[in-house]
């Protein structure tokens, strides 16, 4: 509605111009006429340039300045040499015009390693002490995070970059039923964070160009706003801290809570199935951890008491071996 009611206070003003110009030169109907044409054809302009971030047109401008400025230190150097005033003034017109047009491109194109430009991500409040933490597509899907950061366990700012937004549309819009539900679902899930008041949730517009995969992109893009990665991924887990960025991986945290077992203690759990070695069973705690019990074949679908004899932890989760009380 502000940008409606901006467009149509310009298309006005313009109008009036255009009339008082007019009027001078006795056409006032013209000068309306030229006033309205030119207020509509910048707002056509200023619609095509909806994907033109605040990062990015400054990163333009630091270009630009730089390459007027390399343009003036080189015309500079050039007017020491016996060269006439007509050579030298379209010297200084070239020069201009190419270290300007080179200087805006190197800028774009390399506006995300400018440390002088700063993401708006990074404006941060000063209780915001934690920094920022990126999500990735699998953290988004898995639905946990929006509980985890209302319990205060998870501090920082949460951030969804463009280009995981643009995996999660790929995901919605895919020909298959349980990917297309998944994207749909971590879409929706983004879509309510955003709207609760007790999460701080952005989205980070700046799309980092390039072939990479979104995990690639993420990794680089938590180098240069020295971010921490919130994922499920092992893999993207274990790349990403290779290369020194912290990570928060929420199947970490969930094992990382769950209750202790100790040698000796006894448990109880329901045996649901048989287990690979003879006359084992297996069963499941309430938190989910596999409790695998030796010569309990023969209580499958009981409750039963067992005793713990070691503990095991795995990359997917914590393991528990138990006997059957007798």
């Amino acid at each position: 509605m502000t940008l409606l009611f901006v467009r149509a206070f310009f298309f006005i003003i313009s109008a009036i111009v255009g009339y008082q110009i007019g009027a001078i030169n006795h056409v006032p109907q013209a000068g309306v006429a030229c006033g309205i044409i030119g207020a509509a054809l910048l707002i056509a302009i200023e619609l095509t340039m909806r994907q033109v971030s605040v990062r990015g047109l400054s990163s333009m401008v630091f270009g630009l300045l730089l390459g007027i400025f390399m343009a003036k230190l080189v015309s500079d150097i050039l007017s020491l040499l016996p060269l006439g005033d007509v050579v030298l003034s379209v010297l200084r017109v070239i020069l201009t015009l190419v270290f300007s047009y080179l200087g805006a491109v190197m800028a774009l194109r390399g506006k995300d390693e400018f440390n002088l430009i700063i993401p708006y991500v990074r404006f941060k409040r000063q209780d915001l002490k934690e920094g920022v933490v990126l999500l990735d597509t699998s953290s988004i899907i898995d639905g946990r995070i929006a509980d985890i950061f209302k319990t205060g366990f998870l501090g920082g700012r949460l951030v969804a970059p463009r280009f995981v937004l643009h995996e999660l549309q790929r995901l919605a819009d895919s020909g298959d039923d349980i990917k297309r539900g998944r994207g749909r679902r971590g879409l929706e899930l983004l879509k309510n964070m955003q709207k609760d008041a007790a999460a701080d949730v952005r989205i980070h517009e700046d799309d980092l160009i390039g072939p990479e995969p979104v995990d690639l992109k993420l990794v680089k893009l938590a180098k240069l706003m020295d971010a921490r990665i919130c994922t499920t991924d092992f893999n993207l887990s274990r790349m990403a801290a290779l290369q020194g960025i912290e990570m928060l991986n929420i199947n970490d945290l969930v094992n990382a809570a769950k209750p202790m077992v100790f040698t000796g203690e006894e448990i109880e759990v329901r045996l649901v199935k048989e287990g690979k070695e003879p006359n084992q069973a297996v069963g499941y705690m309430e938190d989910g951890t596999m409790v695998v019990v030796s010569d309990g074949k023969r209580a499958l679908g009981q409750t039963v008491k067992v005793s713990v004899t070691s503990a095991l932890q795995t990359q997917a989760g914590r393991m528990i071996f138990a006997k059957l009380d007798r």
